[in-house]
């Protein structure tokens, strides 16, 4: 199973917006971030996303760019900002008939999670940023043995979604 972890990108301050949902600068964040894993040939058989809006916001978008039905979103606690890695793996382990899946999150959770799914009895430290995206390849889950293939910048995303 190919993992994608992304943490959601940069939301409106809580004065302006109640909710927190993702400001100008975070929607094209995430667009850009979106149009870059289209490029890259990724796609997705499941999304999962924190109930809060700017994580449904984030993979609505990213949803929209790869081409992924947005009612097929699957919101869900499992992912949000702190729940432990353990209950998210063990939500993860309901998809494990798909290849790919993405987690439109929050810190610190994406963040565990990769940890999680890389070390046993030490933690990974993978410097997430809002808007950019790791991919984990796992045998099976749980796991502690997965495999980094990469992590994406905001910034490179960037890059690669400009390139014609």
């Amino acid at each position: 199973m190919e993992i994608y972890l992304m943490q959601h990108g940069p939301a409106l301050p809580r004065k302006k917006d109640p909710d927190e949902g993702l400001s100008p600068d975070g929607e094209a964040r995430i667009h850009a971030s979106g149009k870059a894993l289209k490029k890259m040939g990724v796609g997705f058989d499941v999304i999962l996303s924190s109930p809060k809006k700017r994580s449904r916001q984030t993979a609505a978008i990213v949803a929209e760019e790869v081409g992924f039905a947005p009612e097929k979103i699957i919101e869900t606690e499992k992912v949000k900002a702190m729940t432990p890695p353990e209950e998210t793996i063990k939500a993860l382990t309901e998809y494990a008939g798909n290849k790919r899946v993405l987690i439109a999150g929050h810190l610190p959770s994406v963040a565990e999670v990769a940890s999680f799914l890389l070390t046993e009895g030490s933690k990974a430290i993978v410097g997430f940023e809002m808007g950019g995206c790791c991919r984990i390849d796992v045998e099976d889950l749980p796991t502690h043995s997965g495999h980094l293939r990469w992590y994406l910048t905001p910034e490179q995303l960037e890059l690669i979604a400009s390139r014609t």
